[in-house]
């Protein structure tokens, strides 16, 4: 086994392609399960089932999220052993696993066999950098789905946590009236003091007609049917939040409104970048574990 560890991918969107490439770079031994990419080059070591590619690596990097069904391991549909119940039976102690949104079944599994656990969005580090990325696509899909200008449009931007407040500042930068709409009146109060206006969320439906994009980071329903049909029929609405994400979809079809709900956008638009964050903080954890994969 490497020094530094051999390292697992199993499953994977573009940007942890671009992390393989990374790690390969910095000198670790990769082995991949279910990737087939162009940009993976025959000096990576492709495994044939998840029983190797676990047998081989005591470090094991999943994806983001690590499952979208909450059964089976996400970017492995055409795989027989893609269930996470066969995933959990290959664990063991001498296994680090680093994966995106861990389910909290995998987790408590982990916890209770003592298996060292990184959830990528759960680290403040990846949250802050990934929230660049998603701000950043989040304006490329307003702009690719409306009509109008960004420049001097009045825009809703829902909630106020860290991918909001990101958006926010480069939403300003495009010379847009930012309105804030929070449940907090802390966040409101932020929201003004950053220069934008601020609106109680229990406040919204008195002027939602007037705004030309809607951007809701908020993983909770809050455009209702009786609030989507307050809302101009000219708008553009991108929905960035968790699935199912924070409006009524069959509302807003039935209304025809222009509204998307926009899920992983760093993987969509920055995939170099995202990768390579990963691959930092990947390493940085590593160096910090590196004593302990000779006694593994």
């Amino acid at each position: 086994m490497s020094s530094k560890g051999n390292i697992a991918v199993i499953g994977a969107d573009l940007r942890q392609i671009y992390m393989i490439k990374s790690l390969y770079e910095k000198g670790y031994t990769i082995y991949t399960y279910g990737i087939n990419n162009d940009l993976i080059t025959d000096k990576i070591k492709k495994t044939s089932s998840l029983h190797e590619a676990m047998q081989e690596s005591n470090i094991l990097i999943c994806p983001i999220p690590f499952s979208k069904d909450n059964k089976d391991i996400a970017f492995l549909n055409l795989y027989e052993d893609k269930n996470v119940k066969h995933f959990m039976e290959e664990l063991n102690k001498k296994h680090i696993l680093f994966a995106g949104m861990i389910p909290d079944y995998l987790s408590s599994h982990c916890n209770r066999n003592k298996i060292i656990t990184y959830d990528f969005m759960k680290m403040n580090d990846v949250a802050i950098l990934n929230a660049i990325a998603t701000a950043e696509g989040t304006i490329a899909e307003a702009i690719k789905r409306s009509s109008i200008n960004l420049h001097g449009s009045k825009s809703l931007v829902l909630g106020f946590g860290r991918c909001a407040k990101v958006l926010a500042s480069k939403l300003k930068a495009f010379d847009v009236d930012i309105y804030v709409g929070a449940r907090c009146k802390d966040d409101i109060a932020l929201a003004v003091a950053y220069g934008y206006h601020g609106i109680l969320l229990d406040d919204l439906e008195k002027d939602l007609n007037s705004f030309d994009f809607v951007f809701n980071t908020i993983p909770a329903l809050i455009l209702t049917e009786d609030k989507l049909k307050k809302l101009s029929p000219y708008v553009t609405i991108i929905d960035i939040a968790s699935a199912p994400g924070g409006l009524d979809y069959s509302a807003a079809e039935s209304l025809n409104l222009n509204a998307s709900l926009c899920l992983g956008l760093p993987g969509i638009y920055s995939p170099k970048s995202s990768g390579e964050i990963l691959a930092g903080v990947v390493e940085t954890i590593l160096i910090e574990r590196s004593g302990e994969f000779e006694t593994k």
